[in-house]
């Protein structure tokens, strides 16, 4: 349980959880935004996949349900997890700014059939509400299935919170 007081980056540490280094895009795409747009007392994150430490897109890559198994895709929804911590941490120089989260997207590529979407991105809700509490962390939220994602990767999250 995250104390009143203590901040996000000894609660990380806590839970031995490290964030990566900005994503790294593969050559030749072009991305025309920033990974987080702050406006007034909201920062709105663009959608982030599951990255490795250094930054890479992690594997594995494929539809879910076919090529990626729920289990693997849970774990890639903490992955982006990290992965928004980190753009967040960059752009606003500490997390402790973050006052609420308000809204997540969760997109996950689905084989056809595959319905359990809500599973998938808990991976992403488990790890927030974790790191900030229940006060802090709780979001509203939304899971949906899709056809493809960007680079093969099972899942894609964007989310807003408050900020201080």
């Amino acid at each position: 349980m995250l104390a009143a007081t203590m901040k996000i980056a000894d609660r990380l540490r806590e839970l031995g959880l490290v964030l990566p280094a900005r994503p790294l895009i593969p050559p030749g795409t072009v991305l025309p935004f920033g990974w987080v747009r702050v406006v007034g007392n909201r920062a709105l994150v663009s959608g982030h996949g599951p990255t490795n430490a250094d930054g890479s897109i992690a594997k594995p890559s494929g539809r879910v349900g076919a090529d990626v198994t729920p289990e693997q895709a849970y774990d890639a929804a903490r992955l982006t997890a990290l992965a928004i911590l980190g753009s967040l941490e960059r752009e606003l120089g500490t997390l402790d700014r973050i006052t609420a989260w308000l809204r997540v997207f969760g997109m996950v590529s689905c084989a056809p059939g595959f319905q359990e979407m809500p599973g998938v991105i808990n991976g992403f809700s488990h790890l927030i509400l974790d790191v900030f509490g229940q006060e802090r962390g709780q979001h509203a939220r939304s899971a949906v299935g899709v056809a493809e994602l960007p680079f093969g990767i099972p899942v894609e999250i964007e989310a807003e919170v408050q900020i201080a």
